[in-house]
């Protein structure tokens, strides 16, 4: 995984001292399936059962980068599968920072929760996992100064902008077969700038029965 970080460093995906301290000590290896853990340190998706992946490295660089975390802030992360994102924001904002990630599949959920548990995440309660319906967010803990979507949404769900604070950042995939990353940035009351990075490929937002 080292020389998949400096080959990101290289190339300008990672370019922030924090993320790049992150990538560093937040493994890969440590979210991966076990008959996977050779393949943790390429840069692809990897399957994590239930047509579910965990994300490229060079996408989740990429969006983090966008999303410019600062510490002490409130995210929410939907569709946190393996819990290596989630790992990730966590450790980026460091401990008066909080994350709530939501995966729609119990499994998963239990999977990404015992990763990131790894790093003392859950018991120091710098991150917390439940399962819902994304699309939705999560109002009873609105509003996130950021917002990190990593499945494909065919529209934007209202829900998750009303939850954004103003001066947020919402990141989310877009589009049915190719995928546009957009990101979000709420400058008032119903009030939002909008960039589109467009050439990414994402498993896609599902809302739960």
């Amino acid at each position: 995984m080292a020389e998949l970080i400096q080959q990101l460093i290289d190339q300008g995906y990672l370019k922030t001292k924090k993320i790049i301290q992150a990538f560093k000590k937040i493994k890969r290896q440590d979210f991966v399936l076990p008959d996977l853990q050779s393949e943790s340190g390429e840069n692809v998706p990897l399957s994590i059962g239930y047509g579910q992946t965990i994300s490229q490295p060079l996408t989740v660089a990429f969006m983090l980068e966008l999303l410019d975390l600062q510490e002490g802030q409130k995210v929410l992360d939907i569709g946190s599968g393996s819990g290596w994102t989630t790992t990730l924001l966590a450790e980026i904002i460091g401990p008066k920072g909080k994350v709530f990630a939501i995966e729609r599949i119990q499994e998963l959920k239990d999977f990404g929760e015992k990763n990131a548990s790894k790093y003392n995440f859950i018991k120091s309660n710098r991150a917390t996992f439940m399962v819902g319906d994304g699309t939705k967010g999560l109002p009873e803990q609105a509003p996130f100064d950021r917002i990190h979507v990593a499945a494909a949404a065919n529209k934007i769900p209202s829900a998750l902008l009303k939850q954004l604070a103003i001066g947020g950042k919402l990141i989310i995939p877009q589009g049915i077969n190719f995928h546009d990353i957009i990101l979000i940035e709420k400058i008032g009351k119903d009030k939002y700038q909008r960039q589109k990075f467009p050439g990414f490929s994402f498993v896609p937002l599902i809302e739960s029965d």
